[in-house]
């Protein structure tokens, strides 16, 4: 039982770390915008006739007042099934090149420090040439004195355009958050989307307020919202998905984390929670495959997958492949308060 309680306490947390909302984030992307040129279509040749010269130029506005050294960030080219093709470091303000690209679709990933930040789609069709892909970003830092965390990951798609004073309303609803002051930031979101109830960002961010005060009902109506305006917002269908979690309504878990995955493959997150929802379920066998995709995709970040995968072990009577799971998690968590206790359970049942 008390080893139960412990698994409890694992994941509870990890949902909480999970669930940290973006406008705690250190950086947040407030707009990014993409402009793009087929550069064979005034004439000029492509440099590989095998594969497309994809390029273009980097702009991330607001690093100019930054005292620090200058920022540089990861660019990672994906397949749209979330296959790394290549990356480079790029600057605020710089250039980029992947070379011999083969015809489809792809995703743009941004990252700074190993956490990303935004990501946006181009599609590679035709004859292969040279193919111009301008981006630029907005950088805003986060409040002094809060504890960095892994910023929001915003595409193209995700950005919302708002008109009049709602964009105003948008970000002093971002700083009473800040400031913990939900009421106000309540009140300033339900302005904009009872002006506008297409806002699934709003949606959003309304669904995260009534989350940290725990109000899982509203939250969860909130996030439900945001994803019947916008069916592939990654990021509500996500913490819809943490949300019926926590309600225990694991088919409706199950249901909405599918769709999460499907929307972002290469999320570490998304597999984790579909593999609790499947476990939650009865279904081990399916659970399996998910939780060691996130621990793939984040072998630190995941670790309490080992956890949730040694338990499953456990249960079915596989010891050794228990206590294998239990000396991995252990190296990525060497100050696990337990740790003396998992110690015994390795010597007792790993196989020499």
């Amino acid at each position: 039982m008390k080893d139960c309680r412990n698994l409890i306490k694992v994941f509870t947390g990890l949902l909480k770390m999970a669930l940290r909302p973006c406008l705690l984030s250190a950086i947040t992307l407030l707009s990014l915008s993409t402009s793009s040129v087929c550069l064979a279509q005034r004439g000029v040749p492509a440099s590989r006739s095998t594969g497309f010269t994809l390029f273009g130029d980097v702009e991330v506005a607001g690093t100019e007042s930054n005292d620090a050294k200058p920022l540089n960030f990861d660019l990672l080219l994906y397949t749209r099934s979330g296959v790394l093709i290549d990356r480079q470091k790029v600057g605020s303000k710089g250039r980029y090149r992947f070379l011999n690209v083969p015809a489809g679709d792809y995703e743009l990933v941004f990252e700074f420090e190993n956490a990303e930040v935004a990501r946006t789609q181009i599609r590679l069709v035709g004859i292969p040439t040279d193919f111009q892909q301008n981006i630029a970003l907005e950088w805003r830092p986060g409040p002094s004195g809060v504890k960095a965390g892994k910023p929001e990951v915003l595409s193209a798609e995700d950005v919302y355009l708002r008109k009049g004073p709602n964009q105003d309303r948008f970000e002093k609803a971002r700083t009473a958050f800040d400031k913990k002051d939900y009421e106000l930031a309540t009140a300033l979101l339900r302005q904009i989307i009872a002006e506008d109830r297409s806002d699934f960002q709003a949606w959003s961010e309304l669904g995260t307020l009534y989350l940290v005060q725990n109000n899982l009902t509203e939250a969860e109506s909130a996030y439900l919202t945001a994803t019947e305006i916008r069916p592939k917002f990654f990021r509500a269908l996500l913490n819809l998905g943490k949300v019926r979690l926590l309600k225990k309504d694991f088919e409706g878990a199950l249901s909405v984390l599918s769709r999460a995955v499907t929307a972002k493959p290469a999320s570490a997150e998304a597999n984790y929670f579909i593999g609790e929802a499947y476990l939650q379920l009865k279904k081990g066998s399916k659970a399996i495959t998910f939780l060691y995709e996130a621990l793939k995709l984040e072998p630190i970040k995941m670790a309490e997958a080992h956890l949730r995968l040694a338990a499953l072990y456990h249960g079915a009577g596989m010891k050794d492949k228990a206590a294998s799971e239990y000396e991995q998690f252990l190296k990525k968590r060497p100050d696990y308060a337990d740790r003396k206790k998992l110690e015994k359970y390795i010597a007792d049942n790993k196989k020499p």
